[in-house]
């Protein structure tokens, strides 16, 4: 199962290096002065998972939000939970930012989920990282790094994979397939790949009756061209594409009152499906051209991502159908439609000297133009499904939104020994939005055009010590800022023109270290945040609008080993403590003073152990287990009316496989008590003001397949 680094067969003793590029830069992951973990492609593969919950679990202190299905994920570094409609950790592919800057695209709760194929390697950055890679860092980064063409070899990897899901309706499945051409060697290569996957449903409807209504389906594919015109100039250009389509989320309803399954343990409760579909097209050109004393870095990307997504609504609006028509009208059924649309471009160029020596220096410029729409539609039916008159469509939103942002960033590090260095850098960055909320329909009291506009300038910056007490050791501290845009709001009596950036500051100080002979590695870090201004949500005459209030902090630990007891056996053990409150009455959001963050677990860990032997001078063999533990999360402030707690809960995986250097067959297990633990909790209120039940995400139950790939 999943844990840091990787064991090296030919010296099965020692751990190997791995290579992060969290400072844009290619450093040893033990030496960097930053907080990262690392999942190697490999190690991700041996549980076949479909999308980061399946293993975020294994990174101490990603916490995760989801729907149940791939592309549907909140995500949270160090307590920096997703409150507001921002994202507080940035996604990034390779150089590229993904995902929306503004606050309209909500971003918070569609973070970048890629599909765990072709990658090399996943690294998590915690932390604030406002410095280098820009606004809505604020927790931290997570980042896929894909796999480069080879100019050298001609490769084809083909794979297909089946599982058999408790309580589906049928087999999962997945094809994909993979290849490398050199076209002129040394020079010019092209790398393709492409996937699908099939998942099948395992929640009924005991509203209608039907079974396996959560099923959903992955595809994508990825191009590459890696070109080497002259021996200091590198061209890569990259189109990606992926596309996530699900008629209903992995949720199960709970009475309201008694918290407990209203049904079945893995029924919902509705009168539509919920159905949802997410779209990302991105194309990237990466230029990496050295002149001796310094390399150049050209990154530009263009990507548009759609997200179209349902919800049953008709026990939130269509209750409310008497109360808008004086009882001409009864309870009805009500379907909330969403559209996001998001079209964005970056550039950004960097001059980076080399690595090494008593001073290192990067210089750098960024450049980002976003435009996104959020449309919204509640529709006014029968209870038989036709449209009323004169009601339907109940409301109309549209929210279309455009974003520009310019920044410039240093980032320097000074070496006053041969032991001890300081690293520290700036970042300032201007955005400029123009906004409208359009809206139309009884529920929103007739048609209006709220335009808005709002520029802000902001400044983040970085300051951190590293000290090699020796070859083995590093203490590191670091001293860093973060912030998530502001925007325009919405003309009403008494709201302010446009909301600010929250912006926090955070205070570290780790080691990592390697010892026993490059046997062990531990790792480890504590932090405090201190989190000011945050964005909350209010509502003038049924139109919601954002306002700054309240602070936060958030402080805690965390831990990485790895250990090599003995030739084969690999032992991993992480964890993290996060406290994370608010300080001072927040009322918007229903928060007191002391209340912990949402989403965010107090206590989390995962235990890993692998072991590795030879069968023969061609085969090898591997077996596996992990338990992956996650504390008591709160689905909203304590002291808030929509207060859920989701219960602490364990999970169990295991994996064995085989290997030549042609043919990989691996079996695995996820979940393999077949827990029905749920992850989330969403307390469903009506237009009224009463409660109506509580819909939880459902771990998918135990989860038994065989996965085979070859490779020419």
């Amino acid at each position: 199962m999943p844990a840091a680094g990787q064991a090296a067969i030919t010296e099965p003793l020692l751990l190997e290096e791995i290579i992060v590029t969290a400072q844009k830069r290619l450093e040893n992951l033990q030496t960097v002065p930053v907080s990262v973990s690392v999942l190697s492609g490999e190690r991700i593969a041996r549980s076949s998972p479909t999308g980061v919950a399946d293993y975020a679990a294994y990174m101490p202190g990603l916490a995760i939000s989801s729907g149940g299905t791939p592309g549907q994920v909140s995500l949270a570094l160090r307590g920096v939970a997703p409150v507001g409609p921002g994202a507080t950790v940035g996604t990034y592919i390779d150089d590229t930012p993904l995902g929306s800057s503004a606050n309209y695209a909500r971003a918070a709760i569609y973070a970048l989920d890629l599909f765990p194929y072709d990658i090399q390697q996943v690294e998590v950055l915690r932390g604030p990282q406002g410095t280098l890679y820009g606004a809505s860092t604020m927790g931290g980064l997570l980042k896929y790094v894909t796999r480069k063409p080879d100019l050298k070899e001609t490769q084809i990897r083909l794979g297909s994979d089946m599982s058999a899901t408790n309580s589906a309706g049928g087999a999962n499945w997945g094809v994909r397939g993979q290849v490398n051409l050199p076209l002129i060697e040394d020079r010019l290569a092209v790398q393709a790949s492409l996937y699908k996957q099939k998942n099948q449903g395992y929640i009924g409807n005991a509203r209608s009756g039907a079974d396996d209504i959560n099923d959903n389906t992955q595809k994508g594919a990825r191009v590459a061209l890696l070109w080497r015109p002259a021996e200091p100039v590198t061209v890569r250009l990259q189109a990606l594409f992926q596309k996530v389509d699900s008629r209903n989320n992995a949720v199960v309803a709970y009475d309201a009152a008694t918290d407990r399954p209203i049904a079945g343990r893995l029924d919902s409760q509705y009168y539509m499906d919920q159905p949802f579909t997410k779209d990302l097209d991105l194309y990237t050109a990466t230029i990496d051209w050295d002149l001796d004393f310094a390399s150049l870095t050209s990154a530009s990307s263009y990507s548009t991502a759609k997200v179209d997504t349902a919800q049953d609504a008709s026990a939130i609006y269509g209750v409310a159908f008497p109360a808008l028509t004086g009882g001409a009208v009864p309870a009805g059924l009500s379907r909330f439609d969403l559209l996001l649309d998001h079209e964005k471009f970056t550039q950004e160029v960097r001059l980076a000297s080399p690595s090494g020596g008593g001073f290192e220096w990067m210089l750098g410029g960024f450049y980002t133009w976003e435009d996104s729409t959020n449309l919204q539609t509640a529709s006014a039916q029968t209870m038989s499904g036709s449209s009323i008159a004169g009601l339907d469509p109940l409301a109309i939103a549209s929210l279309p939104t455009t974003y520009e942002e310019v920044a410039v960033f240093g980032n320097a590090t000074v070496a006053l020994t041969d032991r001890f260095d300081i690293t520290a850098g700036l970042r300032w960055a201007h955005n400029n939005q123009d906004f409208a909320q359009i809206s139309d329909g009884a529920l929103l009291g007739g048609a209006q055009r709220v335009p808005g506009k709002s520029s802000e300038n902001v400044l983040t910056f970085m300051a951190s010590p590293r000290l090699r007490v020796d070859e083995d050791v590093t203490l590191y501290g670091r001293v860093a800022s973060s912030y998530r845009p502001g925007g325009p709001n919405v003309a009403l009596p008494n709201v302010p023109p446009s909301v600010d950036a929250d912006t926090l500051v955070s205070y570290e100080a780790g080691v990592k270290s390697t010892l026993l002979d490059g046997r062990l590695q531990a790792n480890a870090s504590v932090f405090y945040i201190d989190w000011k201004d945050i964005q909350i949500a209010g509502s003038n005459g049924g139109v919601s609008f954002l306002q700054n209030g309240g602070k936060a902090q958030s402080k805690g630990l965390e831990f990485e080993t790895v250990f090599v007891p003995a030739e084969g056996w690999r032992l991993g053990a992480n964890g993290a403590y996060t406290d994370a409150s608010f300080k001072g009455d927040i009322p918007e959001v229903g928060a007191q003073d002391g209340d912990r963050l949402p989403l965010i677990p107090r206590y989390s860990f995962a235990l890993t152990a692998d072991y590795e032997w030879s069968l023969s001078a061609d085969w090898t063999a591997n077996a596996g287990a992990g338990y992956r533990w996650t504390g008591a999360v709160h689905s909203d402030p304590e002291s808030s009316p929509e207060f859920v707690r989701t219960r602490a809960y364990g999970v169990l995986d295991i994996n064995a496989g085989v290997q030549n250097d042609v043919v990989a067959v691996r079996f695995y297990i996820r979940n393999a008590a077949n827990s029905h633990a749920t992850t989330t909790a969403d307390l469903i209120t009506s237009a009224l003001g009463s409660p109506v039940q509580i819909d939880r995400t459902v771990l998918q139950p135990r989860t038994i397949g065989l996965s085979v790939d070859f490779t020419y």
